[in-house]
């Protein structure tokens, strides 16, 4: 019977085009005999050859690799970085990069890196190379060494030994796989958003942001009572520097982001961040705007450079230091370095308070606001501090969104000055913000969130790492954007406040001189979470809405909105987010329809005809209707049950307001002191 299964099988092969082999001996019995490969007719009808006589699947060719790593190699192909659209009518201006070779213009970007990482005391820059130092691809160059006996320089440091891998402008992608390879904490989600967490501090650190004082800056920035400036020496500056340079040469690769900031050409800066975490490359990648090659080609020497070592501790035994947080800034260097917090929003904000100082200088005003555009053109800017609505309200599906944060209000019109959006989380539904809800897919970062450990599912509503939960994506995520996000002059200015108190009315259409009062009081509710420390809302002064970020003075600020909104004929609101029937606590908060219904007869003019009464104490107009929101409400006073307590608030809030006005009175705007008195007539009257 097994002679005859051999017999059987041997036919079976000969009918399937398969032979016995050429002068083999016959089969040894229980022995199968070998087979060889059919052979297509094209092959048989040419002569036979050596390297035909493999065994092969015939479907397919064989691939080009001999190992595993090449297989790998091939699995990739070089291409440029993903980058928005350009912009319509630009006109790229050509430079000595456009016209030498590629070798070239690698070997001038890495000298332009290595000279931003170079430490000012020992060596003019680390030796730098690009790529991932854990991919076995990728090989140590080789260096020449010269073996003579020298004498032990001062001079000489082990980061001068070393290469430091620069990881240069990464994808989205790449970044993925580097936070999730050697990130603990980081994870990819159920909706493709890369959730990390920023260590210990979940929130901003005004305490600890510092600016060099010098000859320039004492008399153009704004020091002292209420100004967030603090100042530091330039020695001091140089020693947190040299820390933050020297702890990121000690590491094995850092992340080198090349990006701008203003999508207005005329008046955009270049920004180089480096960093050690791939959350933060990724994080700016989203916020600042990303170059195509042609322009990152051409990008040169940054006008401004962050050094994040936020890992990294800053000395609290050194001059000006009262933590072991230190967030500085240079403008004579152009410098930012940020030590002893991985809270990646302190390198956005630290960029919004440059272009705080460079804007203005160019007659540009920068300003801390959200902005969109209707289908008819018209353009409104809504200022407010994180937690007021600004983010949700200027993102409506029903206008072209701008921007939700920075802005600059040039003769050009309005811009944005950043390439993402960066969203609260908290409490973040699909019903109520569909937008935000939507852009949190892949290539977005989500910070400090809770989620299922198995579905990864992100639940909005657990506040177990922090309340200031965020989201950072491209803008182009929203279906919305305005691309380029740039658009004409605003026809609306509205003011948004989170009135903790209860007492100011949902909606006021504001005079010129209320409009510079409101704007430079800029008060609101520090809400839960936005500030390290911070657990409840408190009542708030904030000039200008952003005091946090600001530079200059605040009556500069309000000097310059004001010429702009008399120039191009915008109108000023006054929006409350807040409570409504009694204060936090007693009250409720006013709700988003409401709100939204109100921001919709703004945009549509509709309130700019309604029939107003005048407030109390305020002095504020306020419409008797509104189409959408409860008439009992418009007037603060109406949603109150006790009476007598709402004027005992309302009068100690008004208190609160002029306190908080007086170190701005003495401050004399324009050539005479008649537009600060109408400033001062303009606020609350007891």
């Amino acid at each position: 019977m097994a002679a005859e299964g051999q017999a059987n099988n041997m036919e079976n092969n000969l009918a399937n085009g398969g032979g016995i082999t050429t002068g083999a001996p016959p089969p040894r019995p229980g022995v199968l005999p070998k087979i060889q490969t059919k052979i297509t007719a094209m092959a048989a009808s040419k002569p036979f050859k050596a390297e035909n006589n493999i065994c092969h699947d015939d479907s397919s060719r064989p691939v080009k690799a001999q190992t595993i790593d090449e297989l790998h190699s091939l699995q990739k192909k070089r291409s440029a970085p993903s980058t928005p659209s350009k912009q319509e009518g630009a006109v790229q201006s050509p430079t000595a990069f456009s016209t030498i070779s590629e070798e070239e213009r690698q070997r001038l970007q890495l000298q332009s890196i290595s000279a931003s990482l170079a430490s000012l005391t020992r060596e003019t820059g680390p030796k730098v190379v690009k790529g991932d130092p854990k991919r076995k691809s990728e090989t140590t160059p080789k260096v020449h060494q010269q073996h003579h006996y020298f004498t032990p320089n001062i001079n000489t440091s082990d980061s001068a030994l070393k290469f430091t891998h620069v990881l240069y402008n990464l994808s989205p992608a790449e970044l993925y796989e580097q936070a999730i390879k050697y990130e603990h904490g980081s994870f990819i989600t159920s909706s493709g958003a890369l959730a990390t967490l920023s260590g210990a501090k979940t929130g901003r650190s005004p305490r600890d942001k510092r600016v060099v004082i010098d000859e320039t800056t004492t008399d153009e920035l704004w020091w002292g009572k209420g100004s967030p400036n603090i100042e530091m020496d330039e020695h001091t500056f140089m020693v947190n520097r040299e820390r933050a340079v020297d702890y990121l040469n000690s590491l094995d690769k850092v992340f080198v982001n090349d990006q701008f900031l203003n999508w207005d050409i005329e008046n955009r800066i270049k920004v180089r961040i480096v960093s050690a975490r791939a959350y933060h490359s990724l994080f700016m990648h989203n916020m600042c705007i990303r170059p195509n090659p042609e322009e990152l080609e051409n990008f040169g020497t940054p006008d401004f450079t962050i050094y994040n070592a936020g890992q990294f501790p800053c000395n609290r035994y050194t001059h000006y230091m009262t933590s072991s947080t230190s967030i500085d800034i240079n403008l004579d260097r152009k410098e930012m370095v940020i030590l002893g917090t991985q809270y990646a929003g302190e390198m956005k904000k630290g960029l919004f308070s440059v272009m705080h100082y460079l804007m203005p200088k160019r007659g540009i005003l920068s300003l801390h606001s959200g902005c969109n555009m209707g289908k008819d053109g018209d353009v409104a800017l809504f200022f407010g501090l994180s937690g007021t609505g600004k983010t949700t309200l200027s993102t409506d599906h029903n206008r072209l969104l701008i921007g939700d944060d920075e802005h600059c209000w040039s003769d050009n019109g309005v811009s944005n000055i950043e390439g993402g959006c960066y969203a609260k989380c908290v409490d973040l539904s699909r019903e109520k913000e569909p937008d935000i809800y939507n852009a949190i897919k892949f290539g977005t970062v989500l910070e400090n969130v809770v989620f299922d450990e198995h579905t990864r599912e992100v639940d909005y509503s657990d506040k177990s790492v922090t309340e200031n939960t965020r989201a950072s994506y491209p803008i182009e995520y929203i279906p919305n954007a305005k691309i380029p996000c740039v658009g004409p002059h605003p026809k609306n200015v509205i003011l948004l406040a989170c009135d903790a108190f209860g007492v100011l009315p949902p909606v006021s259409k504001l005079t010129m001189p209320q409009t510079m009062y409101h704007f430079i009081t800029g008060y609101t509710a520090l809400v839960a979470g936005t500030e390290d420390g911070i657990k409840e809302p408190q009542a708030t002064f904030s000039a200008c809405f952003g005091a946090a970020f600001i530079m200059l003075h605040p009556t500069k600020y309000a000097a310059m909105l004001a010429d702009k909104m008399n120039k191009y004929g915008a109108t000023g609101w006054l929006v409350n987010t807040g409570w409504c029937g009694g204060r936090y606590g007693v009250g409720s908060r006013i709700k988003l329809p409401y709100t939204r219904s109100i921001i919709n007869a703004i945009h549509s003019g509709r309130l700019l005809n309604a029939e107003y009464t005048k407030t109390e104490v305020f002095g504020l107009e306020i419409p008797t209707k509104v189409e959408g929101v409860p008439s009992e409400i418009l007037n603060p006073m109406n949603a109150w049950e006790d009476k007598k307590h709402y004027k005992e608030t309302l009068l100690k809030l008004a208190g609160l307001f002029n306190k908080n006005f007086e170190v701005f009175s003495k401050y004399k705007i324009g050539s005479d002191n008649k537009l600060t008195e109408e400033i001062l007539a303009a606020g609350p009257i007891i």
